[in-house]
């Protein structure tokens, strides 16, 4: 999930975090060198004194040097060891306060007895409460550490910070770093703060936990010594993931005239709205209705493209005093995920006879050859590009939209079989493109991404299975770029320990799918079973299925966990919140800007309701018509929500405010769940023929999520 454009920030908790640390010269192996992964050997000419200094000082602040023998950290914080699964006897994380011969460093150590050995599974480590420290005047965290030569030691652990996400104190951020290299000699790691790219700023911070893994370490057993836990302030934070990279070039005279600017970007399109509302008759037939609404909704497609790079824009933004109104816009940028969308909608306007073949033809060539030419990272593209220069805006690659750029690229290269030149034009970007670049075989689940600034990947994993992100590791899978055993590794529900959940799993059991352990699990609403999604919105659940054919290969799995979905999301709205319409997921807001929505109770973790979207009512469409055709007249009838384009992107059914936008994204699952729906599955009868897409069919057909 592209997926939104704001989704990628945050979505999706895990627990398995890991990027990698950065340092000087030790002997360590080629790829730890590499990954920039290797520590500062610990010099003790440096180090006396620096490391004795008093907590006070502004350039650091002592998080615990165990000097006064105690747990409690100089913070005044707690701190013990914890077990994942505490209920496993035979592995544990032991911490001791303890004196080691080096005395002129440190009086007493804190010493690290752990055991991952005995659970396939296992994780546990140790936990110091920061006590909401505000570290953002520093820039390093620093500890040292050493193994134990005759008791034995792991080369390799996490390091992560936590911190609450808001006031509320109800969800946790976690940022974490993996360490490389330890040694039986102290050494000192000093890792830039800005390499936990998952917490934004560095106050209230609640947490430091040390994780030993058992996938990870290469010693199962073992113990390690560290001492002097501290926030530094270097005066060199380097680069974070939160930089901008804006165009390198002056486009127009008009950047500093919002409405001039906002003009001359519509003068490179194809075309764009000349009116706000349209008041139109709509057919009482309800396939001439949808018939009408695919092909005000293509024109999007059609016009909001720049003619130059032949990209489409991520959004533009009206306004109710004009479609050049004060507070409109238009934008000059655009994402991967929009990319391969586009070129699925170019399919469909085939498949519904809005363009012809040789204009499909033109158009997706147009389009590829930009995708040719822009800057990559491993050959993969960078999530943003400006669409008037081509130049990339971002640092970051997106597992999931490389996933479905990829998905449209498969969609192109099977839409004329016979035409060679296309579909080799297709297969050579394929070729380019291994998904293991994302995997973490600890984990066993991809990363959001990789930040080229940073050196480093998220901080993150797509660790819930019934996610946009499925798409992804589906392709992965069926190309051979990732093992099996990443379908399983996905959380159909988490553990009853995690309590942030929104209910208690059902029959969460040991299941096998090919030979392979892994634990199943559902929720039930109203004495319906179904396996959550990470919010309950629909765009998680149902934007997959728009390419993957879960619903005639997985009927009483996939197929119907998607009907239990949209089923819920119906009866929610109207039931519990009394709305006249529904259709809850990440949109627009119409008060100004973009969030998350969702039935609560349909996600782990679950989203908040609110705004209402219409691309959320078409994914149902081949789920629950009648209802979805019903509820997309009612919101027609009650709200200005009708443009030139099509629906705009979201309302807020109390007040009912229109968000006055259109999205890429929300546009072409509106326009693509049409062409499935009034072309008998076409799409995914199309993205299916493909011998490589079908080699995974497997994947949907063989589990059986509610057994």
């Amino acid at each position: 999930m592209k997926t939104k454009k704001y989704i990628r920030l945050f979505v999706l908790i895990t627990f398995f975090l890991c990027v990698f640390v950065s340092a000087s010269s030790v002997v360590c192996t080629s790829e730890d060198k590499e990954q920039n992964a290797i520590p500062f050997i610990y010099d003790e000419s440096e180090e006396i004194g620096f490391f004795r200094e008093a907590a006070s000082n502004e350039k650091r602040i002592i998080i615990d040097d165990f000097d006064d023998g105690n747990l409690k950290n100089r913070l005044d914080g707690q701190s013990g060891g914890w077990n994942l699964d505490p209920n496993d006897e035979f592995t544990s994380c032991r911490p001791e306060i303890v004196s080691v011969p080096a005395p002129e460093l440190s009086k007493k150590v804190l010493q690290l007895t752990y055991d991952i050995e005995a659970s396939e599974t296992a994780q546990n480590g140790y936990w110091t409460k920061l006590m909401n420290i505000d570290a953002t005047n520093y820039d390093h965290l620093e500890f040292l550490v050493k193994g134990d030569s005759e008791k034995g030691f792991t080369s390799s652990f996490i390091v992560e910070l936590k911190k609450f996400k808001d006031e509320t104190r109800t969800e946790k951020l976690a940022a974490s770093y993996i360490v490389t290299c330890v040694t039986s000699s102290w050494q000192r790691y000093s890792i830039p703060l800005n390499k936990f790219s998952a917490i934004r700023e560095m106050k209230n911070l609640d947490e430091l936990v040390i994780i030993f893994n058992d996938r990870l370490c290469d010693n199962k057993e073992g113990v390690l010594y560290f001492d002097t836990f501290q926030f530094r302030k270097t005066g060199h934070p380097g680069p974070s993931a939160f930089d901008f990279r804006g165009s390198a070039l002056k486009k127009t005279t008009h950047e500093y005239d919002p409405t001039g600017w906002a003009q001359w970007l519509a003068k490179r399109l194809c075309g764009y709205p000349k009116q706000v509302y349209v008041k139109k008759e709509f057919p009482k037939d309800d396939r001439e209705l949808l018939l009408e609404i695919a092909y005000d909704t293509w024109r999007f497609f059609d016009e909001v493209v720049d003619k130059k790079t032949h990209l489409p824009l991520d959004t533009i933004c009206l306004t109710e005093e004009g479609v050049f109104g004060e507070g409109g816009y238009v934008g000059d940028y655009t994402n991967v995920t929009n990319i391969g969308l586009y070129l699925i909608c170019l399919v469909a306007a085939y498949d519904f006879g809005f363009i012809d073949k040789a204009e499909v033809l033109t158009r997706i060539n147009q389009t590829l050859g930009t995708v040719e030419s822009l800057e990559t990272y491993k050959h993969f593209l960078f999530n943003y590009y400006d669409t008037t220069t081509a130049e990339r805006t971002s640092n970051f690659i997106s597992c999931v939209d490389s996933g479905w750029l990829a998905s449209g690229v498969y969609v192109a290269k099977n839409v004329f079989p016979e035409n060679e030149e296309l579909r080799n034009r297709c297969d050579a970007l394929l070729d380019t493109w291994d998904f293991s670049f994302f995997y973490d075989d600890v984990a066993q689940q991809f990363f959001h991404g990789y930040f080229k600034n940073l050196e480093a990947y998220a901080n993150y994993h797509y660790g819930a299975f019934y996610s946009e992100s499925r798409i992804a590791s589906y392709l992965a899978i069926a190309r051979g770029d990732v093992p099996l055993e990443h379908w399983v590794r996905l959380h159909r529900t988490f553990p009853e320990s995690y309590s942030w959940q929104q209910q208690m799993p059902i029959n969460r059991k040991e299941k096998t799918f090919h030979d392979i352990t892994y634990f199943g699990g559902y929720y039930e609403y109203k004495e319906q079973s179904f396996v959550p999604s990470w919010g309950g919105s629909l765009f998680e659940a149902l934007m997959p299925a728009l390419l993957l054919n879960e619903k005639d290969l997985a009927p009483d799995s996939l197929g119907l966990n998607n009907l239990r979905h949209a089923q819920l999301q119906a009866s929610y709205a109207k039931d519990t919140l009394g709305y006249p319409v529904w259709g809850m997921s990440p949109s627009s807001v119409p008060e100004g800007g973009y969030s998350e929505y969702g039935v609560k109770y349909g996600g782990l973790k679950g989203y908040k309701d609110g705004v209402v979207t219409p691309h959320a009512t078409f994914l149902t469409l081949e789920y629950i018509p009648k209802k979805a055709i019903e509820n997309i007249r009612t919101l027609i009838n009650l709200y200005d929500i009708y443009g030139e384009y099509g629906f705009y992107d979201a309302v807020n059914p109390k007040t009912k405010k229109v968000a006055l936008k259109y999205l890429c994204l929300d546009q072409a699952m509106i326009f693509i769940s049409l062409d499935n729906y009034l072309n008998d599955g076409i799409m995914r009868n199309r993205f299916h023929q493909d011998p490589v897409v079908e080699n995974g069919e497997f994947l949907l057909r063989d589990e059986k999520l509610f057994e």
